[in-house]
């Protein structure tokens, strides 16, 4: 059974860090491509950054280039998500997600496992 769990989240205040990290098990982990997404309720989710098989290739929103870094360890079955200058628009569900295959793009609809989430509350 396929299971991606989330860690890392909680409240900080604005311009601060947090390093979320998700790990598989269940899974070939190198052969799946990894990504993080969050939502807002009442809003879409979004794909906030997605990372190839290797490593080899990243992709971001637009809003967090420059301050989230995307990155895993396959050795260790993990991805993270390092959050850096966070702001409150920031605040969401953060989810973890795993598609089998090649990075395509950051589109949740391309994702077939999905952790439960961790919530990250930024404050003024």
């Amino acid at each position: 059974q396929v299971q991606v769990v989330e860690s890392g989240g909680g409240f900080v205040q604005a311009g601060g860090s947090l390093r979320l990290s998700c790990r598989g098990s269940g899974l070939t982990f190198d052969d799946y491509a990894m990504g993080w997404f969050r939502q807002v309720p009442g809003k879409e989710r979004e794909g906030v950054s997605c990372i190839s098989r290797s490593a080899d290739r990243a992709v971001y929103l637009d809003s967090v280039k420059g301050r989230f870094t995307i990155s895993r360890d396959n050795a260790k079955k993990t991805q993270y998500l390092l959050m850096n200058n966070l702001t409150v628009e920031d605040t969401a569900m953060y989810y973890c997600a795993a598609r089998r295959g090649t990075i395509r793009s950051c589109s949740g609809n391309e994702y077939t496992y999905w952790g439960q989430g961790t919530q990250v509350t930024v404050s003024k």
